[in-house]
């Protein structure tokens, strides 16, 4: 039975990847559990496991003592004598007690409490595979709903994603495939916990990286998202490299590589508009695809008030202020804007700008759209 454990140990750990240590530390605690309990042991025992001889020894340790009066704990010195002559008080002797039938109790015993180890050790080596890929993208197929959670098969795990970090504008459906956002990974006493999000800023971010190999390799840099799931989002990006256009590269030829992002998360409107460190052009970029006439800057109070043709007003602010806030967020600077007729009369500014497209088109419209 010994040599069975054994091997059923280097079994484990070549076939589940779990630490042979762990596991032979889990068979040591289950036999002197078995031992305690099946011959009312005292707390000094230990077992010796000798995986090359296959044998699992049980031994007593004693503590010499002049007259013994725990037999369990203790040895007089008078015995420990005849066992060994140099032995004195104080000393610890370790004597063999392994039953005859302690291979049958111990396999018995071991089962439980070592079926238990190697789960939490495999929970273990499923949560260090999955703490390194927390803010990553991961594909995966959903298995159930219930009213607070999607749950959604990642291939050793199952992930959670909540309510509030689901899209509402898709509709979520046992078998489909989806890529998802790990925003969480925790260690609890049912094994690992794994939250996603399909709304996260950061699943913008990494859709990008993966469909665009200039963001990934680092010659564009994506330096800030301003995110409304499934309705609308904005991208700054930038690249040291003059010959190299962040704006392009990310679109893509016809649109194809943005467009591959927009459909992954169903038909969401991305703007990807071109960073700069001079706060007048990034707001000017941010709020496309509003045009703009002039941006006023105020450091202290981190503010810009931002004026855009008469026509372009609408299209600048966008629907229920949407455009103006995405802007603000992903530019860091708060934004007010007005019409240049309005600019005019307030003095902000002191002549009217020539613009050829002096109404607001309907191509205008569909880029809003």
């Amino acid at each position: 039975m010994s040599s069975q454990l054994f091997d059923a140990i280097d079994y484990l750990e070549k076939e589940k990847g779990i630490n042979k240590e762990i596991l032979l530390e889990a068979l040591e605690a289950a036999l002197i559990s078995a031992y305690k309990k099946n011959f009312k042991s005292a707390s000094n025992v230990r077992v010796d496991l000798d995986e090359n001889a296959g044998t699992m020894r049980v031994f007593s340790r004693k503590t010499v003592v002049e007259e013994a009066e725990d037999i369990q704990e203790e040895i007089s010195l008078a015995e420990a004598k005849q066992i060994d002559p140099n032995y004195g008080i104080e000393d610890v002797i370790e004597i063999e007690v392994t039953p005859k039938d302690f291979g049958r109790i111990a396999a018995q015993a071991a089962k439980q409490v070592v079926t238990q180890r190697v789960r939490e050790a495999e929970r273990g080596v499923i949560f260090s595979e999955y703490a390194d890929r927390e803010e990553d993208v991961m594909t995966g197929i959903i298995q159930r709903l219930d009213p607070r959670f999607v749950y959604v098969n990642l291939g050793k795990v199952e992930a959670k994603l909540p309510e509030a970090e689901q899209m509402s504008v898709e509709e979520y459906n046992v078998h489909d495939r989806l890529k998802v956002f790990v925003t969480k990974v925790e260690n609890t006493s049912k094994g690992p916990q794994i939250y996603v999000s399909r709304s996260h800023p950061g699943l913008l971010k990494r859709l990008f990286e993966m469909e665009v190999p200039e963001i990934y390799d680092g010659t564009v840099e994506i330096k800030s998202v301003a995110r409304e799931a499934g309705d609308r989002s904005k991208l700054s990006v930038y690249a040291s490299d003059p010959e190299i256009d962040p704006v392009g590269s990310c679109v893509g030829q016809r649109g194809q590589r943005v467009q591959a992002i927009v459909n992954e998360l169903k038909g969401e409107k991305i703007d990807v508009v071109e960073w700069s460190e001079d706060p007048e052009v990034y707001v000017s970029n941010a709020l496309s695809p509003s045009k703009v006439v002039a941006v006023l800057i105020d450091e202290e109070a981190k503010a810009t008030t931002v004026i855009v043709p008469d026509y372009q007003l609408s299209l600048a602010i966008g629907k229920r202020g949407q455009n103006a806030r995405l802007a603000a967020k992903l530019t860091g600077w708060k934004i007010d804007i007005k019409s240049e007729s309005e600019a005019l009369e307030e003095g902000l500014l002191n002549h009217s700008t020539d613009d050829e497209n002096s109404t607001y088109s309907d191509e205008d419209e569909e880029l809003f759209e």
